[in-house]
């Protein structure tokens, strides 16, 4: 059990019977700025920008098609984890995996409920990835983002993520069409 903010959460290992609570997470976020994407001949340059309204992301649902090995049992180079509140909730959830062939842990996808944001859980989730990532070997750590998620860039940079790379795309025939793929990555500390 680990508090933060004055409320209690237990921090652990994804099991079975926390799937549907994973696949119901509301994942959407509001901003008032993006990051917008200038590809230039040598690369790219990024600028926050403020939008008026401020923008809200609700993520499509999972297709389904993807594996979930985090839980208990499942692929010894996967893990979920979750953070579950003092009544019982899912509070947020990391899922990972691991490739052992350029030592890279890759962050699949993290989530704070909204009711739980601040509190510092994604942060602590981000360490459960950071110890699994030790345990495994890893050189360092790896997820994408799209540009208009300026709070979880500004949450990445904070616990040491730097950028790395951009996809311009990645989500062409998406409900995420018009955004950049952004790529961020950190030494396994």
């Amino acid at each position: 059990m680990t508090t933060t903010h004055d409320t209690t959460y237990e921090f652990r290992t994804a099991r079975p019977e926390d799937t549907e609570a994973i696949e119901a997470l509301d994942g959407s976020f509001t901003t008032g700025t993006v990051f917008e994407v200038a590809v230039t001949g040598d690369g790219f340059a990024l600028r926050e920008v403020p939008v008026d309204p401020p923008l809200v992301k609700v993520f499509p649902e999972d297709d389904g098609s993807g594996e979930e090995d985090g839980e208990e049992g499942g692929d010894g180079d996967s893990r979920t984890f979750v953070a579950v509140g003092a009544g019982g909730d899912l509070a947020g959830f990391a899922a990972v995996s691991y490739a052992p062939w350029n030592q890279r842990l890759t962050i699949e996808d993290i989530e704070v409920a909204p009711g739980h944001r601040g509190r510092g859980i994604g942060r602590t989730l981000m360490q459960h990835a950071v110890d699994f990532a030790r345990e495994r070997g890893a050189g360092h750590l790896w997820l994408e983002v799209t540009n208009v998620n300026a709070p979880a860039i500004h949450a990445y940079r904070s616990m040491g993520f730097a950028f790395c790379g951009l996809d311009t795309a990645l989500y062409q025939g998406t409900e995420s069409e018009g955004e950049h793929a952004l790529y961020m990555s950190m030494p396994c500390p």
